[in-house]
This record gives structure tokens, C-alpha cells and sequence, in this order.
């Protein structure tokens, strides 16, 4: 699920992304494959949603089943999952081969890693559980961080960094709840966000997957895989853990959440992934680098969730933004540097109580 890279519709055919002319040229692909793969196309279902104009179907073959992605130009273009598929298999990473691909109609054939995502495990798994596969992503996400290149990738630079988070005042301050910042506001709005660009752009740089998080990790052969890796970047070392830590769709308490980042600290500093920044030897520098990181994703996540219901008639995204405004309220409260940020959030949806760890 990469909602923050979603294109503007053309057309409200587009967006369906299921039109006759569409499912036939799938058709006719899957048929040209059917008998090299032993695909059974009348098996052909529904296997996830996805917040982007991306579908992905299942499909029965002999002794196994096969994942379609069908990713309709121009809305989407499946040439960076191909891409990072291939960086992630060099690196012997766990993700899905490429069997076949169409990159100008936007379908390929994909291994089918199962249903269970981590995000599913976790339901209801008790303490031990829930703490040996956080443990089992976060050794994941480390492997990832230390061997797979990130050479040619997009620069999650500072350009991009205030794009994703001018999304927040423009969905969300705007958009959904119908204010216009006054210039002190606007002040205070541009010097949170060059402080967190900043911080960002000091840190170590690596891969970023993303979107790291539990619903885009498989449980396959009692360990974990990665999907949903096309938006993968060259930015900060601190962004995946950051997504991992901090949801979009489930919370932990802070104790939870310090005991994993000392986890990552420890394993990414062995891996060499911290070079010599400051947090390699200290971790409260590593947990004000993962909040920092956290707050730039958490408000461009807000405004991607906003745009989701008033522009695309998603509204069930929306859902979930009162997770997200404890999590942004809850890192800057704690920073001078990002306290006028608190009263701008405060303004949207009432007083916000932020209490936890502080480690400055």
C-alpha cells in the first residue's frame, strides 16, 4: 500500500482501472502465459486491495499459485517494482521473483508469498509472539538496509521531503477542515519542517523501502518477506524503522517501541548501517533521528489520507488519522524545535495530551 505516490486520475474510467478494454488485454496476457507457467485462468480472483490504482489478482497453477499485479499506464508504472524485485533478489533478500512482465501494459507475474501478512500474525499473538516477529522485521529491515544498493534510486532530498509534507496543509488544514494559516502560522509551519529536513538530511543514507511496515510484510516458511516495494528511495537510515515503529494501522506503547528501536540501533551499528553519525555511539540520538524521520512521514501520511477521501472516494483511510495526530503531537511536544507545530495540530482537532519519553 503506497498511497503518497498515487497519480491524478484522467478519467473516473481510470481510476476503476477495470474497464472492458482493460480486462481483456489481461486476459489475452495471462493466456500467453498459461501454458510456460501452467496457469489455470479461469481461477483468476481478487488477492489485496491497494490504496493506488494498482490490482493484484491470484491465479492457480500446477502445484502452486501465481500473484498478477496489474498496474494500468499511465496511473502507475510497474518499471520500479521490476527494478527493486531484481536489487532485492541480487542482495538474497526475501521478496517476490519476476516472472513475467509487461511494462507497457503494466502487468506482471509475480510468486505468491501466501495471506498471511505480519500485520495478521500480530492479531491477538501474544507478548513472546508479537516480540519474536517484530525482532524477525527488524533483523529484516537491517539486512535490507546493509546489502541491497541503492545506486540510481530516487533522492528522498529536501525538495521532496517539504513536497510530501506540503500535502498536510493542503489536504488536511485546507481540504478537510477548511482553515488558511495565518503568516505566524505559516512561519511557524516552514521552520518545523527545514528543522526536520535538516535532521533528516544528516543521517546516514540507504535503500528506504518505504512503506516497511506490517502489512507489507509476508510471514513465508517461518520467516518474513517484503512487498510493496516500488516507491523505494536513497534517504534516511531512520525512515523504515520509523514506519515500522510508528503504524499506520497499529500502535504500540512507548516501552514497546524504545525496546525495538534498541534492538535496530544495536544490530544496524554492527551492520556498520550508522557510519559515524552521532546516534552509531549514542541511542538517545537515535531515537530523536527516528522521531524526527517519523513526524516528516506522519504528516505527509495525513495529508495522503485526506486527499484519499475528499479526491479519490477512499474515505476509509481517513479512519486512522487520529493515530497519526497522537503520534505527531506526541514527537513535537517534546522538541522546542518542533513545538509550533502542537498548536497548528491543536487547531484541527482540539487539545492533544502528549506524554511518554522523553530522550533529547
Amino acid at each position: 500500500m503506497s498511497p503518497g505516490t498515487m497519480s491524478t486520475p484522467s478519467s473516473p474510467a481510470a481510476t476503476a482501472g477495470g474497464t472492458a478494454a482493460r480486462e481483456q488485454a489481461l486476459e489475452q496476457w495471462l493466456a500467453s502465459l498459461a501454458s510456460p507457467h501452467g496457469l489455470t485462468l479461469a481461477t483468476r480472483r481478487p488477492a489485496s486491495e491497494d490504496a493506488s490504482f494498482r490490482r493484484y489478482w491470484r491465479v492457480d497453477g500446477i502445484g502452486r499459485s501465481w500473484i498478477v499485479m496489474d498496474a494500468p499506464p499511465p496511473l502507475e508504472d510497474v518499471r520500479p517494482f521490476v527494478d527493486i524485485a531484481g536489487r532485492l533478489q541480487a542482495a538474497g533478500l526475501p521478496a517476490p521473483r519476476v516472472h513475467a512482465c509487461d511494462a507497457a501494459s503494466g502487468f506482471v507475474l509475480l510468486d505468491d508469498l501466501g495471506p498471511l501478512t505480519l500485520m495478521a500474525a500480530l492479531s491477538g499473538a501474544d507478548p513472546a509472539r508479537t516480540d519474536q516477529l517484530m525482532g524477525q522485521a527488524i533483523e529484516l529491515l537491517v539486512r535490507l538496509q546493509a546489502g541491497a544498493s541503492a545506486s540510481g534510486l530516487p533522492e528522498h532530498d529536501a525538495t521532496l521531503m517539504r513536497a510530501e509534507m506540503a500535502l498536510f496543509p493542503q489536504w488536511c488544514v485546507q481540504q478537510a477542515h477548511g482553515r488558511t494559516w495565518s503568516a505566524a502560522q505559516e512561519r511557524a509551519w516552514d521552520a518545523v519542517c527545514e528543522a526536520i529536513v535538516q535532521e533528516a538530511l544528516a543521517q546516514p543514507r540507504c535503500l528506504v523501502h518505504s512503506d516497511y511496515m506490517p502489512r507489507n510484510l509476508m510471514c513465508v516458511d517461518g520467516g518474513l518477506a517484503m512487498l510493496d516495494f516500488q516507491d523505494a528511495v536513497r534517504g534516511a537510515v531512520t525512515y523504515d524503522i520509523a514506519s515500522l515503529l510508528r503504524d499506520a494501522f497499529v500502535s504500540w506503547d512507548e516501552e514497546r517501541e524504545i525496546d525495538w528501536a534498541i534492538r535496530w540501533w544495536q544490530s544496524a551499528r554492527g551492520a556498520g548501517v550508522l557510519g559515524d553519525h552521532p546516534m552509531a555511539g549514542d541511542f538517545g540520538a537515535c531515537w530523536r533521528a527516528i522521531e524526527w524521520m517519523g513526524l516528516q512521514r506522519h504528516l505527509r501520511i495525513m495529508g495522503v489520507f485526506c486527499r484519499l477521501k475528499h479526491r479519490d472516494g477512499k474515505p476509509y483511510y481517513s479512519d486512522d488519522l487520529p493515530r497519526f495526530f497522537g503520534y505527531a503531537a506526541r514527537t513535537a511536544n517534546r522538541y522546542r524545535e518542533l513545538k509550533p507545530l502542537v498548536p497548528l495540530l491543536e487547531d484541527l482537532v482540539g487539545p492533544l495530551t502528549a506524554t511518554g519519553f522523553s530522550m533529547r
